[in-house]
């Protein structure tokens, strides 16, 4: 959460606005069109299957399934 802060804190400041005036325009955007300015979408990352998967993954490893080794990927050229 701090990296969405300092992210979030970053990208005011290059605006010349505090992130209390950005959340002020965001709640006034808001509440003049009822509707959330910006498109809302579901991060694919966390899908039913990719949470299994990596769950599946941490267990594997975990259980001492994998050496260090064989979780580097290399392209063969």
């Amino acid at each position: 959460m701090v990296y969405i802060n300092q992210s979030m804190e970053q990208a005011c400041k290059e605006m010349g606005l505090t992130i209390t005036a950005a959340f002020t325009m965001f709640a006034t955007k808001v509440g003049r069109e009822k509707r959330i300015p910006f498109e809302v979408t579901v991060d694919p990352f966390y899908s039913d299957a990719n949470m299994a998967r990596l769950k599946m993954s941490i267990a594997d490893l975990d259980a001492g399934k994998y050496t260090e080794h064989e979780l580097v990927e290399v392209e063969d050229d």
